[in-house]
């Protein structure tokens, strides 16, 4: 095995390919997601399978461990209950909406929690990167999902933990897909043989699990396996978006 790594896994589309790139570049994986209070809790249902379908496709067991971090406590996110999730008809009104404002879908400083406890895992592993499935299309709304955002965090993981100190073990945090479209990374995952049909990208997905086909993520995925030339398996409450 190659040496530990510490994924982030939502249970997304991004994250299951991400997690299929780390598998490719034969690291030795450690999953990690959250229950953070998260209106679409069920995307952790997804995560619980996409983790078990690339320890099956890898042939490896993969540790995947889920924490409690309650940030719907603090508020300040429709994503975890504060207002109304947006919901759009187009990709271009979702494109156009986060060129003017970022999105209300934004969790404050979620990304910094999250790898925050990637990093406390990785110094415990002996890990020496940290890999996190944000792309394009997110920076464009989200300023936790920027390339120089990522570079900051690194810096400061590589100022503030003892194995940097005084083991020089220098971590990195990984993007792969962070300069590529969502049908490019639709692409790359099928390559890698992710089954997309087992994530869940829903901001505001029914009871059951399905799909709205109106917000953001919806829109923008589906979007994704158009532009790919590929068939979205995504399961709709509705007959989803039109594409």
């Amino acid at each position: 095995m190659g040496d530990p790594a510490v994924v982030l896994v939502s249970g997304g589309l991004d994250s299951a390919t991400a997690l299929a790139v780390a598998a490719a570049e034969g690291w030795d994986l450690y999953a990690l997601s959250f229950r953070y209070g998260q209106r679409h809790v069920v995307e952790l249902t997804a995560a619980r399978a996409v983790v078990a379908a690339q320890s099956e496709r890898s042939g490896v067991e993969i540790r995947h461990e889920v924490l409690d971090v309650d940030l719907a406590r603090l508020g300040g996110s429709s994503l975890t209950g504060d207002g109304e999730i947006p919901h759009h008809s187009s990709v271009s009104e979702v494109l156009d909406s986060a060129a003017s404002a970022i999105p209300s879908t934004y969790v404050p400083a979620r990304n910094t929690v999250f790898l925050s406890h990637a990093l406390a895992w990785a110094e415990v592993l002996g890990a020496t990167r940290l890999v996190i499935g944000v792309n394009a299309v997110d920076y464009s709304g989200y300023p936790d999902c920027r390339p120089e955002y990522l570079e900051a965090f690194e810096q400061m993981a590589n100022l503030a933990t003892r194995a940097s100190v005084e083991g020089g073990r220098r971590l990195e945090v990984h993007a792969p897909l962070v300069r590529l479209t969502k049908a490019e990374i639709v692409r790359l995952g099928t390559s890698l043989g992710v089954d997309y049909a087992t994530t869940v990208s829903c901001y505001d997905p029914d009871p059951s699990g399905a799909a709205c086909g109106q917000c953001d993520s919806c829109l923008l995925r589906a979007e994704g396996f158009r532009a790919a030339g590929l068939p979205d398996p995504t399961r709709y409450a509705t007959p989803g978006p039109a594409t």
